[in-house]
């Protein structure tokens, strides 16, 4: 269930980058959306990282060295 979540949250933070880089281009004046949805992205980003420490405290997830 955890790592749903946390693969959720990665995806909305990508379609939120999306989401702003499309309004920064298409928008010719400045532009609140983008706002918003960096906004957004920021939020998911601290969620995200406060979803995997506490996972990694409740033994959910482990970290492990690469090429192990």
């Amino acid at each position: 269930m955890i790592k749903l979540l946390i693969v959720a949250c990665l995806i909305g933070i990508v379609i939120s980058l999306g989401s702003s880089l499309f309004h920064m281009v298409n928008d010719k004046r400045e532009s609140e959306r983008m706002v918003k949805a960096l906004t957004i992205r920021i939020s998911l980003s601290v969620a995200l990282f406060i979803l995997l420490w506490i996972a990694w405290a409740n033994g959910l997830i482990e970290p492990h060295a690469i090429g192990r």
